[in-house]
């Protein structure tokens, strides 16, 4: 039917067994730089979404430079129509950032069929994240939250603050209000040890006369790690 067509253009794609072979390849190495984002991963509640986001992103990255191969007329009706796409998403931590780039450029080299590219790089790239993951650099934190408590007698702040600094690498007072019964209210940020027991914790702080109201809010940080 295309005969009807005379000035249709052809283009010389990749063969189906080439396009299934390459769009293969880049979701094992994707998946291998999703693992490795899952294993360093240092939050305490990993995004299940992200992880398939790395895995299948190297998919469409190499579609789409199959797609355009090297015509420059594609690659700007590629451009047009992507930038339709608005990805509202936030990505707040650097980290996760490259990851996902690493994850596209992955499938930018197999879809130009640059293998050797691909492979070396996600090898090397994995590797180094392992190695920061071990070194002093690593992105390991403990717990992060708001605690709040109350005190009837002001002088019992430095016990409760002995507590505080016994189990937290960090403290930021945010708030302190005092109300007209006398009672004053504190308000702070604070980061856990890795090895600290929140249980321990609350249980000291209950040994301090005159505290109360002690509550530990933790914050949502999926999206800094």
């Amino acid at each position: 039917m295309f005969e009807l067509f005379p000035d249709q253009p052809v283009y010389d794609y990749p063969t189906l067994l080439n396009v299934a072979y390459s769009l293969i390849w880049a979701f094992v190495l994707s998946s291998i730089i999703a693992i490795t984002h899952r294993l360093t991963y240092t939050g305490h509640q990993y995004p299940r979404n992200f992880f398939q986001g790395l895995a299948l992103g190297s998919i469409v990255a190499a579609m789409v430079m199959m797609a355009i191969g090297d015509s420059l007329a594609r690659g700007l009706g590629a451009f047009g129509a992507l930038a339709i796409i608005r990805f509202r998403t936030r990505i707040q931590d650097t980290r996760n950032i490259l990851f996902v780039f690493a994850s596209l450029s992955v499938g930018l080299a197999i879809g130009v069929f640059g293998y050797t590219i691909a492979f070396v790089g996600t090898i090397l790239f994995c590797s180094f994240a392992f190695l920061l993951h071990f070194t002093p650099f690593s992105t390991k934190t403990g717990l992060r939250g708001r605690l709040t408590f109350s005190l009837e007698d002001a002088s019992k702040l430095d016990d409760a603050l002995r507590v505080i600094n016994g189990y937290c690498v960090d403290t930021d007072e945010v708030e302190v209000a005092a109300r007209n019964s006398g009672r004053y209210d504190y308000e702070y940020f604070i980061e856990f040890k890795l090895d600290a027991d929140n249980t321990s914790f609350l249980q000291d702080l209950r040994k301090i006369s005159s505290i109360g109201r002690i509550r530990i809010t933790f914050k949502n940080i999926m999206e800094e790690n």
